[in-house]
């Protein structure tokens, strides 16, 4: 059986890395979706964050025989408690200021670390197994289904739906929102507003730890990883719509779909396709798919 001239298997083996792609669209531009929405920063550092939850998967299995499962735990607290420092000791200081501040400040901060790692691991990548469990894929018939990836895609919409439904349906989600709009009457009510400040900017940097932990056994772990990506990630956030936290679910998921099919259909334009559909949803509807005008 064939699809736009290939065979099922290549059409649904291609449909399958696009939806792996737009898992870990998803849980990074959520991510950044969060930071924004709930803060107004733009977070630039990000992609680094995402490269260094994965080294350190990688080096804690190397060196110190630490397994995947601990990683995905390890990774994002580590990366979540630098974050709550980064929030408390620099970026704290230009919530006043104009977005352009913090932009430049993490896009800084994302080339140090990108240069850190560059210095100590150099750029061809190290490759990180596979954890036992997951290992192997299923005969569907009309394609082979790695596990791994069908963990990954499942791993994802479980944190991204956790953390959509967190922030818009519980009485914890309601008070960040409060406190980032009205911070002074939140603090009148005995609520410690500069922890949930610095707790929500931990949780948006845990949240791209936690994608590179999964990326880590698909893609080569190098220090370069986060900031081939974190443009893609960007305009996934501002064809969603910048600070909705659904539009970033279904915008990242959906474009990864896109891009798979791209490849399928006409693969030259597969690396700009995303950009494409960014420069429409802008020329029609400015805020992004699920957006609110200002």
């Amino acid at each position: 059986m064939e699809i736009f001239g290939i065979s099922s298997q290549a059409f649904f083996g291609q449909l399958l890395l696009g939806l792996i792609n737009g898992s870990f669209y998803a849980v990074l531009s959520l991510g950044l979706a969060i930071i924004f929405g709930l803060l107004n920063i733009i977070n630039f550092a990000h992609g680094a964050q995402y490269m260094v939850g994965a080294f350190i998967a990688w080096l804690g299995l190397t060196y110190l025989g630490i397994n995947y499962w601990a990683s995905l735990l390890l990774a994002p607290l580590v990366i979540g408690l630098v974050a709550a420092v980064i929030e408390r000791t620099m970026l704290k200081h230009l919530y006043k200021l104009d977005h352009l501040y913090s932009l430049l400040l993490t896009f800084g901060l994302a080339l140090i670390a990108e240069g850190v790692f560059k210095n100590f691991f150099g750029v061809s990548g190290e490759s990180y197994e596979v954890p036992e469990l997951l290992q192997g894929g299923m005969n569907l018939g009309f394609m082979f289904l790695p596990i791994y990836r069908a963990w990954v895609v499942v791993a994802s919409l479980t944190v991204c739906l956790t953390a959509w439904y967190v922030i818009e349906r519980t009485p914890l989600g309601a008070t960040l929102r409060a406190a980032t709009q009205r911070p002074d009457l939140v603090q009148a009510l005995g609520i410690n507003v500069p922890v949930l400040i610095t707790s929500t900017y931990a949780a948006g940097a845990a949240l791209a730890a936690f994608a590179g932990v999964l990326a880590a056994p698909i893609v080569q772990v190098n220090p370069v990883m986060g900031s081939n990506l974190i443009i893609i990630v960007f305009a996934v956030v501002v064809i969603g719509g910048m600070g909705s936290i659904l539009g970033s679910i279904l915008t990242g998921l959906g474009l990864g779909v896109i891009e798979g099919l791209t490849k399928v259909v006409y693969p030259e334009a597969s690396a700009v396709v995303i950009f494409l559909i960014m420069v429409l949803v802008l020329l029609v509807k400015p805020a992004g798919l699920f957006g609110k005008q200002a």
